[in-house]
């Protein structure tokens, strides 16, 4: 469940620093980010990478508190 974790908090702690760096750098890191490729999220990509980058932490400090796998 630790390593599950883990995984699940690299991909939306990437996807939110994609995200952000794809605004910021006006679309240099097209591949990383996904956040510009969702419709509804038209104008609200920063707000909508922010929120993977604390959600991928707050999930990777939950993976911490776990007991390690046996």
């Amino acid at each position: 469940m630790k390593s599950l974790l883990g995984a699940l908090c690299f991909v939306l702690v990437s996807q939110g620093v994609g995200g952000l760096l794809h605004t910021f750098t006006d679309g240099s890191f097209d591949l990383w980010a996904l956040t510009h490729r969702i419709g509804f999220l038209d104008g609200y990509e920063v707000y909508a990478s922010t929120v993977l980058l604390v959600l991928g932490v707050a999930v990777g400090a939950a993976a911490e508190k776990l007991p390690k796998d046996a």
